[in-house]
């Protein structure tokens, strides 16, 4: 399950089968919140569709909201929170090899990348610890807050960033990039009609999505 928008007006939420690559549920929404996929799960749910897991964007909070659920986090979405901390080219040696471990995520399994995430702290810890000064005031903050960030996100979420090696037999996506496919294909074909107003462009992405769901 994912959120695209369309510039500020709108956003769409889809929720899709990995197996089938159906839709099997979708919102139009302002915003993309954790209540909006709660209400689309258990909608599902009350359908009598059989969740065997979930993939997401690794919302803040939304991975407490199905417990009873394994739960994968995108790992490509986890590689964009880092790039957005560090971007594609970082100068300093920790930032440099911070990423190139997080590119490395889709090849390796939690307890090689724990093991080297610790690795990292441990070789960078005394960098990741420095402290700038303003001399007037005397207050003091983190001078590596972004590279910081950066680290604390894959050290939060490496929980589940290797939920579909835990359940193999469920062959759980590891990213949502079907969806996002999805989300590409729809793009493409809205941006072909260039001009549509709010209302049909509505009524094209609801006939598009029709003939993505189960009949």
């Amino acid at each position: 399950m994912d959120t695209t928008y369309f510039g500020r007006k709108f956003g769409l939420m889809v929720f899709m089968d990995n197996t089938t690559r159906t839709v099997l549920y979708y919102a139009i929404v302002s915003h993309e919140t954790n209540s909006a996929y709660k209400q689309g799960v258990d909608h599902l749910a009350s359908l009598g569709v059989d969740i065997q897991s979930i993939t997401c964007d690794g919302r803040r909070g939304l991975r407490t909201l199905f417990t009873r659920t394994p739960c994968q986090m995108c790992q490509f979405h986890q590689i964009q929170i880092v790039t957005r901390y560090l971007t594609r080219r970082p100068k300093n040696i920790a930032s440099i090899e911070l990423r190139r471990l997080t590119l490395d995520l889709t090849k390796l399994d939690k307890a090689t990348f724990t093991k080297c995430l610790d690795q990292w702290y441990l070789t960078h810890e005394a960098y990741l610890s420095e402290r700038s000064i303003n001399t007037d005031t005397g207050r003091t903050w983190y001078t590596h807050k972004r590279l910081r960030s950066a680290y604390r996100s894959l050290r939060t979420n490496s929980n589940w960033l290797f939920t579909y090696q835990e359940y193999e037999h469920l062959d759980i996506p590891n990213t949502t990039n079907s969806l996002e496919g999805l989300f590409s294909e729809l793009k493409r074909q809205l941006h072909s009609h260039h001009g549509l107003n709010e209302q049909r462009k509505l009524r094209f992405i609801k006939d598009f999505l029709l003939s993505k769901s189960l009949k």
